[in-house]
């Protein structure tokens, strides 16, 4: 008799290795965009290892665990997400056309609008996350960001065609929209369980964040690549720990 779970089982184990350098089971048959609803789950992960140093690095002092937090945050997913952002600033606002814009952003330099992306969103993740981690509320915050945004990058990926013929996330696939609403909806639930009612607020806002990621990209290259998520995810994420912090 087959499991009924195991696809799923397979799927977040999919999501690990693709979303993070964690070691997952080897998967013998990848499901590709059908994983998607789990990128949350990873993301969620993510966030769990995160939270840790954000709440014991207190005994140091708020900056401290603040940076700590986004250090391991980072290990884990290899930076990942932050490449994105980064060739995604390079790439967006380096060229003068599609075809220049999709050549930049598979460059492997980086250019100095990659540098200020990357030194902006780091610098106002760690402001906000110091605040949270004196308001007592940092742990919490780290999951239901890291739920929201990977959420996002799903979100994403199933509204926007590919902008290139290969890459990343060519190779993935795009998730149906109902993979993407049930990954959304597993964020949005840890996110009432972890931030109650001001759940609501932070699913307006990453959804405002992330329908403004999507229109730049479809204005300036027609679709999205896996930088154009990964750059999604970072600005999610920071809107989701500004918002928060704004809170206390």
């Amino acid at each position: 008799m087959s499991d009924p779970l195991r696809p799923r089982t397979a799927d977040l184990a999919e999501a690990l290795a693709l979303l993070t350098r964690l070691p997952a089971p080897h998967i013998v048959t990848p499901r590709g965009a059908r994983a998607a609803w789990a990128w949350p789950v990873a993301g969620g992960v993510v966030g769990l290892f995160a939270a840790i140093p954000a709440t014991l690095g207190m005994s140091v002092g708020p900056a401290f665990a603040a940076g700590m937090a986004l250090a391991v945050g980072t290990t884990i997913t290899g930076g990942l997400h932050e490449d994105g952002l980064a060739d995604t600033a390079d790439g967006l606002w380096g060229g003068h056309d599609k075809a220049r814009r999709l050549e930049i952003m598979r460059d492997s330099r980086i250019g100095s609008y990659g540098v200020l992306a990357l030194i902006l969103s780091i610098g106002l993740r760690w402001a906000a996350l110091a605040t949270l981690c004196v308001a007592g509320g940092a742990g919490a915050a780290l999951v239901a960001a890291a739920m929201l945004s990977r959420a996002a990058m799903g979100a994403l990926a199933a509204a926007l065609q590919h902008a290139r013929a290969d890459g990343l996330s060519v190779a993935t696939g795009r998730p149906d929209r109902p993979t993407a609403a049930l990954g959304a909806g597993i964020a949005v639930v840890m996110t009432l369980i972890l931030c109650g009612w001001a759940a609501i607020l932070l699913v307006l806002v990453v959804a405002a964040v992330t329908w403004a990621c999507g229109a730049i990209a479809r204005s300036k290259i027609g679709g999205q690549t896996g930088d154009i998520l990964g750059a999604t995810q970072q600005m999610t994420e920071l809107a989701v720990l500004a918002t928060l912090a704004a809170m206390v």
